[in-house]
């Protein structure tokens, strides 16, 4: 979700129909120079610009070629582990990145994630669903003022300093379940979506609490509140899940 509960990024106009110009053949260089490829020109000249000074300094072309590879190589890898796969102008938060970031580094012990969902007919959006071994969950990020205090009164009301978060928690609530009953449709078997509330900034003075039906807690905890559960589902379901949820939950910016 957003910084604050009631931003939403907006949405892109969409293009007039006469702005559409004929379809040409696209060549290296034009590819190129869309803005889509950025970072490949920015690759190419970081290499070329390690390769050259470490060739000069070395006195060795071979050297200089060898370390422009493996620059490219170390920026290939830390897009890879650091872009987002939601375009910038659609993340509705830093805390859905710092979220996003964390789950990535699931998918190499099988788990697979669907990011900014919508629920359709309504305004509603999941940042994260995840589907793996232990589960089917959906993971809200909130970004709090770190100035206010968090607490929690008689297991059931949540509160950021003065304000009652209990419309948040109701609506954490509610997109998991909707998840849950379009999936379970989809699919002809009952799937059960675990909602969760993962809060960044103000210190969360507890590990994991339930409340209201949703597991609150720090940001920083997210991996360990999924994979520290029971294994409940094989690599067969896992993938059918991954799909019927791909399906029935669109993306809430699309291509």
């Amino acid at each position: 979700m957003s910084d604050h509960p009631s931003e939403r990024p907006p949405t892109p106009p969409d293009a007039p129909a006469s702005t559409y110009a004929p379809v040409e053949r696209a060549s290296v260089k034009s590819l190129l120079q869309h803005p889509r490829y950025r970072h490949l020109r920015l690759r190419a000249l970081l290499a070329v610009s390690v390769g050259a000074v470490t060739g000069v300094l070395l006195t060795s072309w071979r050297l200089g070629v060898t370390f422009a590879i493996i620059a490219a190589v170390a920026d290939t890898v830390y897009r890879a582990r650091t872009v987002s796969s939601v375009p910038a102008w659609r993340r509705a938060s830093a805390a859905e990145r710092r979220t996003e970031a964390q789950l990535k580094k699931l998918e190499r012990n099988g788990y697979r994630t669907l990011h900014a969902r919508a629920i359709p007919s309504s305004e509603a959006q999941i940042d994260h669903l995840v589907v793996g071994p232990t589960g089917v969950y959906a993971v809200d990020s909130e970004k709090w003022d770190k100035r206010l205090p968090v607490r929690v009164q008689s297991h059931r009301k949540l509160f950021h300093g003065p304000f009652n978060r209990k419309p948040r928690l109701d609506e954490a609530r509610w997109e998991a379940t909707q998840a849950g009953d379009l999936i379970s449709k989809a699919l002809g078997r009952e799937v059960t979506v675990v909602p969760s509330l993962a809060i960044y900034g103000p210190p969360i003075p507890w590990r994991i609490l339930n409340i209201r039906d949703v597991d609150v807690f720090s940001g920083s905890l997210v991996r360990k509140w999924i994979t520290k559960r029971e294994r409940s589902l094989t690599t067969a379901e896992i993938e059918s899940i991954y799909r019927a949820a791909d399906r029935v939950l669109p993306p809430r910016y699309p291509e």
